[in-house]
This record gives C-alpha cells, sequence and structure tokens, in this order.
C-alpha cells in the first residue's frame, strides 16, 4: 500500500470507530455526519471523501456488528469438537451476542434490525456466510459419520432459518414471553433431524 493509501485506510477507520461510538452512545438516527466530523475535528464535507452518505457509514457500522458475529461462528466452526456440539454452541454463542446488543447496546441493536428489515445487501451477505459456517460445520459431521448424508447447503439454510427466532433482533424481542421452544429443545429436535 502507498502511505496515500495507508492515510486513506486509517481515515476510514476513525470515522467508523467514531461513527461506532457516537451510535452507541446517542443513537445512529440522532448522529449526524456533522457530529462524527466535529468529534474527529474535520468538517462533514471531509467525511463525504470517504463516505458518499450517512448511509454508507450505517451500512459500514452494521457490516462491523455482523463481522463480528461471523469471525465469532468461523472460530467456533474451526474447534477440535464433535461438529453437533459446535452447532450449539454457534447458536448459543450468537443468540447472546444479540441478546446482549439489545440490552446493553440497545442503540446500536436499532440499526441492526433496520438492516434487516429493509434487507441491506450486507444481511444478504450474513446471511450467505453464515449459511456457509453451518454448511461447513454439518460436512464435517457427515464426513465424521455424526450425520447422515445429505445436502449440506440445503441442510445449512434450513437449520439457520429454524433457529432465526434466537438470532434475529425483533423476532427475539417478539417471542420473549413464549419460552417453548428453548434454544436447547429446538436443536435438540434438529439434530435429532441430522442423523
Amino acid at each position: 500500500m502507498t502511505r496515500a493509501e495507508i492515510r486513506e485506510s486509517d481515515t476510514r477507520t476513525r470515522i467508523l470507530t467514531t461513527a461506532d461510538r457516537l451510535y452507541r452512545q446517542i443513537g445512529y438516527q440522532k448522529t449526524t455526519v456533522a457530529d462524527i466530523a466535529r468529534e474527529l475535528g474535520m468538517s462533514p464535507a471531509n467525511i463525504y471523501r470517504f463516505f458518499r452518505s450517512k448511509d454508507e457509514i450505517n451500512e459500514a457500522v452494521g457490516h462491523q456488528l455482523l463481522g463480528e458475529v461471523i469471525t465469532t461462528a468461523v472460530e467456533i466452526a474451526r474447534r477440535d469438537a464433535p461438529a453437533a456440539e459446535r452447532l450449539r454452541a454457534l447458536f448459543a454463542t450468537v443468540q447472546h451476542m444479540n441478546a446482549e446488543r439489545f440490552t446493553v447496546e440497545k442503540k446500536l441493536h436499532e440499526l441492526v434490525a433496520l438492516a434487516i428489515s429493509e434487507n441491506w445487501e450486507m444481511v444478504k451477505a450474513y446471511v450467505e456466510r453464515m449459511d456457509g459456517v453451518i454448511a461447513t460445520i454439518i460436512a464435517d459431521g457427515t464426513a465424521r459419520g455424526e450425520f447422515r448424508s445429505g445436502d449440506t447447503k440445503h441442510a445449512a439454510r434450513c437449520l439457520h432459518t429454524a433457529m432465526i427466532r434466537y438470532s434475529h433482533p425483533r423476532l427475539m424481542v417478539e417471542c420473549a414471553d413464549f419460552p417453548d421452544p428453548t434454544l436447547d429443545q429446538m436443536l435438540d429436535f434438529i439434530l435429532a433431524a441430522l442423523r
């Protein structure tokens, strides 16, 4: 990378870090490009050199949030453990991360909920990536003899869809008063279907 490219990358990172912090403090809706610029000691016009719009900043912050979930999912998928154990850990961790964001980071949670409801491109990419991680675990479980043979991509999509209630921000809230089936009960049911 050239020095100019490094500076540009550093500035983009600083903008996103500042936007993320402000979104956590006052919410993405109340945060303006001028607020981000003021925090960084630059003009709003300078922010627009790196991001064409506030929507693009929103998408980049949301992409980082979902990227954290994917990074964690990949780490779980790479563990040396039975596939069923990794699937349980994966969905329990995703549920925990999203529940924590809803209770502790409510303002950031609103951004992710908006991205999902408006079907932003980053959400589509996240779903595809998560399906891939799940398919990798299922394929490994099949190779180890834990699961029966079958279309691992289809099985992953079905599993991910069945577990949406435990990870989708709005559904987690709307289903909070309906404790059954629990995450473990649903996973028991799904894992039985894979065997």
